[in-house]
């Protein structure tokens, strides 16, 4: 989440230095800090972005002090910029010039939203967390009726679900770049988060149940599920989708099975959906199926009516989430 700092007109360096003058820095930072920038120029008189950021750079120093300026004016495109994540503690500008109006803004987030705070240890292919909340809000999930997920990797969907239910707050337990700020009050964010656990629910009315037929990420997910504090909610088990189980009570299937990115992945991975589609067909009669897909051939080997309800990226892969009821 980004906070707006300035926005002014500036068609060369002297105007921008005198604007950033008038910047109040020292509300975002102190002497000492590590400040970041990321710079982007269109359609400006000033379309060098290192020069713009050295500028800025030196407004800081005037007004705050000596700071350590990492990556002043990193380039980045639109598709690297939604996934950039400030890994060290700094505080990241980002800098928009275009047809010579600039807009300065803090980074409040630090690390990538979706990046919740529970999940230290992931699978092979990790599924973003807001990604897996995005698909459990699709699939129409009434956070009653059992939610299963048979490629439960880290756990992901499985997590986002429990702490969807129970009204936990995604960022409870992590920390945020805001925090660093000199105007940060810790007595204020102490209640805040202390009423927003309290409102939070005991537990869940649904059953959740999350199954791998890996034995090592199945302990990967209940590290995570522990570290949220989700644990007791949901029901993991190590095993194949060939003994899937669900609840006979018609739920929703929540679900991202490997997709492969390689010509001889895919070919592989046809008896794994095949297998998926005729499980589905007999064991989940009444079902809600939602799933991500990267390859309509595998979607259609699943032979299941699936609509796709929205599209994205995950890893850089593009992805649908297809989403459809398996006749009872």
């Amino acid at each position: 989440m980004i906070v707006r700092v300035e926005k002014f007109h500036a068609d060369s360096f002297h105007e921008l230095e005198r604007r950033a003058k008038r910047i109040p820095w020292d509300e975002y930072l102190t002497k000492g800090s590590r400040v970041q920038f990321r710079v982007t120029c269109r359609k400006s008189r000033l379309y060098h972005s290192d020069a713009v950021a050295e500028r800025l750079a030196e407004s800081i120093i005037k007004r705050v002090g000596v700071i350590d300026v990492a990556n002043a004016g990193a380039k980045v495109t639109d598709e690297e910029e939604q996934h950039v994540a400030v890994d060290a503690p700094s505080q990241l500008f980002i800098v928009r010039l275009s047809h010579d109006e600039c807009t300065i803004s803090a980074d409040s987030s630090g690390s990538l939203l979706h990046r919740r705070g529970y999940r230290e240890a992931s699978g092979k292919a990790p599924l973003r967390e807001t990604l897996a909340a995005a698909m459990v809000l699709s699939s129409g999930w009434d956070q009653r009726s059992p939610l299963v997920d048979p490629f439960c990797g880290s756990g992901t969907i499985a997590i986002e679900a429990a702490l969807m239910a129970r009204r936990i707050p995604p960022g409870l337990r992590r920390n945020f770049a805001f925090q660093q700020w000199p105007g940060y009050q810790e007595a204020a964010w102490r209640q805040l988060k202390a009423e927003a656990t309290k409102s939070s629910l005991p537990g869940l009315t649904g059953a959740l149940m999350a199954s791998d037929r890996d034995d090592g990420v199945v302990r990967l997910a209940i590290e995570n599920a522990a570290r949220a504090g989700v644990l007791e909610d949901i029901q993991f088990r190590s095993k194949p989708i060939s003994a899937f189980e669900p609840s006979p009570e018609p739920g929703f299937v929540v679900t991202n099975p490997p997709y492969g990115v390689r010509v001889g992945e895919r070919v592989g991975l046809r008896n794994l959906y095949a297998q998926l589609g005729n499980v589905l067909r007999k064991k989940a009669r009444g079902y809600t199926v939602a799933v991500l897909s990267a390859d309509k051939t595998l979607e259609r080997i699943m032979a299941i009516p699936l609509t796709e309800v929205l599209r994205t990226r995950n890893g850089g892969i593009p992805v649908r989430l297809l989403e459809g009821r398996v006749e009872p």
